[in-house]
């Protein structure tokens, strides 16, 4: 690998041989692998770290295999956002359905969190300001909205059942589970809540925030 020549004889990369590891597996592994060499500097040194000369250092290939595979700087900020949503939406994909559709959309709740601690790297460009200046375009945000469509059929399999009031809307109850789990995996990251008390206040916030679209919460209160 090559040595950073800014860095005195100690330094390690923090990916040693991805690039050759992950070339011997094909195209699309070597780049994800290369997302992750991004995805890692970027938490452990920051935004100035994200350079395409940094990147293929730590990957240990040239900066031309970064070019023909992102072609920018600018490109790679777009890669990790989309990658983030993708491996979110493999997850959930993953979640068995069942036959119990309230269940189902629980199981899909704790498969979120469990994907936001899985990649945190991620976790942060999907759902903030991990690199300064890069906002994702219209079209690149619709897209990776896309990753929540199994939870947006699994409300809308609730409403079906009778779970849900059937004047409820599943975007409505998409957006609100997702904001809820959001707000709640936000402080636990923080460190407001410990590990053992983390998963209990997930799943007491998710809970009540689909109780609000049940059939017995949308009747009348005497």
């Amino acid at each position: 690998m090559t040595e950073n020549p800014e860095t005195a004889d100690s330094y390690e990369p923090v990916a040693p041989g991805v690039y050759a590891r992950a070339q011997a597996r094909g195209q699309e592994v070597l780049r994800a692998s290369l997302l992750d060499v991004a995805a890692r500097l970027l938490a452990a040194e920051g935004p100035a770290a994200l350079t395409m000369r940094r990147i293929a250092t730590e990957a240990g290939c040239s900066t031309m295999v970064l070019y023909k595979h992102f072609g920018s700087k600018d490109a790679i900020a777009t890669a990790l956002y989309l990658e983030g949503f993708a491996r979110l939406k493999r997850h959930l994909d993953a979640v068995p359905r069942g036959d119990d559709p309230a269940e189902y959309l629980a199981a899909l709740g704790r498969a979120y969190r469990e994907n936001a601690l899985r990649e945190p790297n991620f976790y942060d460009v999907m759902h903030g300001p991990g690199i300064p200046g890069f906002t994702p375009a219209p079209e690149t945000t619709a897209a990776a909205k896309q990753s929540l469509q199994v939870l947006h059929e699994a409300a809308r399999w609730c409403i079906e059942t009778g779970h849900f009031h059937p004047d409820s809307d599943p975007t409505e109850i998409t957006d609100i589970l997702w904001a809820a789990a959001h707000g709640i995996i936000s402080l636990e990251r923080a460190g407001h809540f410990p590990p053992t008390l983390a998963p209990l206040r997930y799943r007491t916030l998710t809970t009540a925030a689909a109780a609000a679209f049940t059939t017995a919460a949308a009747e009348p209160q005497p």
